[in-house]
């Protein structure tokens, strides 16, 4: 892909302008981790993962993703639209009746990009392994990607993919861990501590790759193209990427507050204040 660097900040930028608008014009979403994973996605999608458009559910030869955490929605969904999966203006309709932009990601509307519905927590990672192993049986060397939250690795069905997929060498998947340490309830070292989450993915089987910085671009491009060279080796591959929640708008990070929270008009437009472009793309 050609995107400059610069481009995908601007892009980024725009991206996490459509999430706090979407949430604003229903008074319903979670903009929290969706701003916090914002860059993840920009590299994912801009620069990192091979996909080919018009979309296609089977996905042959191309890379796939899949979204566990799926009530991040509102950042999956302006992601697709500005890398061109869908028209721009169809962010209008998200979570609206009849809307092929629900809540949680959905397969029925047939919205292009979206391969799995992911309302429920812990189920992400097993459906990646699946199409992993497929795309093993079929000779396709294209590569899984997949995101989970941290508190969403409460879930045990988590680790029991995660024993799976170092069992039976899944050794093309890069599951990348959303690491902001909070969850809708509090901080998660407070709810049900992870502990030392690096250790126990070594001790599960898999090549971990832990990453501080995983809200600045560079950083987040350069951990997914080494996650990439790391594949095809035996073992599974995860990225902890740490991210803080809100990332871009001052008064909601440092907090789960914002966790499921929209913002009101006034908070609005201070957020977008904060988030200026020379030229805005706003739907």
């Amino acid at each position: 892909m050609s995107h400059s660097i610069q481009e995908l900040k601007q892009t980024a930028t725009q991206i996490r302008r459509d999430i706090l608008r979407m949430v604003n014009a229903v008074n319903s979403g979670h903009p929290g981790g969706s701003l916090g994973c914002t860059e993840f996605f920009t590299a994912l999608y801009g620069k990192v993962m091979n996909y080919q458009l018009p979309f296609t559910m089977a996905g042959k030869n191309e890379d796939l993703f899949f979204l566990s955490n799926g009530h991040i929605s509102p950042v999956f969904y302006s992601t697709l639209a500005r890398f061109g999966f869908f028209p721009v203006p169809e962010l209008t309709t998200f979570r609206k009746l009849d809307s092929r932009l629900q809540g949680h990601p959905t397969t029925h509307e047939g919205l292009p990009g979206i391969r799995i519905a992911s309302g429920s927590l812990g189920q992400g990672l097993s459906v990646a392994i699946g199409a992993a192993l497929g795309k093993k049986m079929d000779g396709d060397t294209s590569l899984v990607y997949t995101l989970q939250g941290d508190g969403e690795l409460q879930e045990g069905q988590n680790w029991e993919a995660f024993m799976f997929a170092a069992a039976k060498k899944v050794d093309n998947i890069i599951a990348t861990i959303d690491y902001n340490g909070r969850q809708i309830d509090g901080d998660t070292e407070d709810v049900l501590s992870l502990g030392n989450l690096n250790a126990k993915l070594n001790a599960f089987g898999w090549f971990v790759i832990e990453e501080p910085r995983g809200n600045d671009l560079e950083s987040v491009i350069n951990v997914l193209e080494r996650a990439k060279k790391e594949t095809g080796n035996g073992k599974p591959v995860a990225i902890i990427l740490h991210t803080e929640m809100g990332f871009g708008v001052d008064y909601m990070m440092g907090s789960h507050a914002w966790h499921g929270k929209a913002p009101n008009a006034e908070q609005l437009e201070n957020a977008l204040g904060q988030l200026e472009l020379d030229e805005k793309a706003d739907y």
